[in-house]
């Protein structure tokens, strides 16, 4: 039997699918005025910004109105606990794309350093992340929740190659050294990107399962109930 507070959860959570979704769109965009050269798409997506932070108001407002009237417990209150830091999560996902868009500027005012290879890898994985992070908030699934934060390691992977590889073109060339750090902070960005999309996804589990397995909390739970380890 649904309760008129089901109603108000289900709103809450169409808002976020909105504001993740407007999320994606950023990301996307931001990668693709790098790799398009393209500074109408770098500007649209510092425009954009603002509708992301109206959309993590409005999440805000939601969730308060909630906590207060309805003092929920239980899977409801982990329910919209989460929601409030999944919100947060979207919306420095939002800042970073900016970040993203105005490295980008400040790239078009130079000449190509190299191919982009690894910067749309990652942009792929990351975007990935975040949309799977949120099918698994959507569908309730925390198996796929659990797949986003195993691929965490590959981004931090990728972002480390791309930082070594830049390092060797300033050795070679001092001149190249703005051109590079650009691109050394756009593979930062994308990391952080993920990392949000990781954080979501910690959410998501707790959400379902009640566990906490930020910091690897669960694991450290589970060997203390197993008693010390030894060498």
């Amino acid at each position: 039997m649904e309760r008129p507070f089901d109603e108000e959860l289900n709103a809450l959570k169409h808002k976020l699918l909105e504001m993740a979704g407007h999320v994606e769109e950023a990301v996307a965009l931001s990668i693709q005025s790098l790799k398009d050269r393209n500074e109408e798409l770098a500007a649209e997506v510092i425009r954009e910004e603002e509708i992301t932070n109206s959309y993590d108001l409005a999440v805000d407002e939601i969730c308060m109105r909630l906590l207060a009237i309805r003092q929920p417990v239980a899977a409801d209150l982990r329910f919209i606990a989460s929601a409030m830091k999944i919100g947060t999560d979207l919306e420095r996902i939002g800042d970073l794309t900016v970040n993203i868009a105005t490295r980008t500027l400040h790239l078009l005012r130079l000449s190509p350093l190299k191919t982009l290879l690894d910067i749309p890898v990652m942009a792929r994985l990351a975007q990935g992340m975040v949309k799977d992070a949120i099918d698994a908030f959507i569908q309730a699934d925390a198996g796929l929740a659990r797949s986003v934060c195993e691929r965490d390691d590959e981004v931090d992977h990728l972002n480390e190659q791309l930082f070594r590889e830049l390092l060797t073109y300033t050795i070679a060339d001092p001149g190249a050294i703005p051109r590079a750090l650009e691109l050394i902070l756009i593979g930062r960005n994308l990391e952080r990107i993920a990392d949000h999309a990781t954080n979501i996804s910690e959410d998501v589990i707790y959400i379902l399962k009640g566990q906490i397995i930020k910091h690897h909390f669960d694991k450290k739970q589970d060997s203390r109930k197993d008693g010390p380890r030894k060498c």
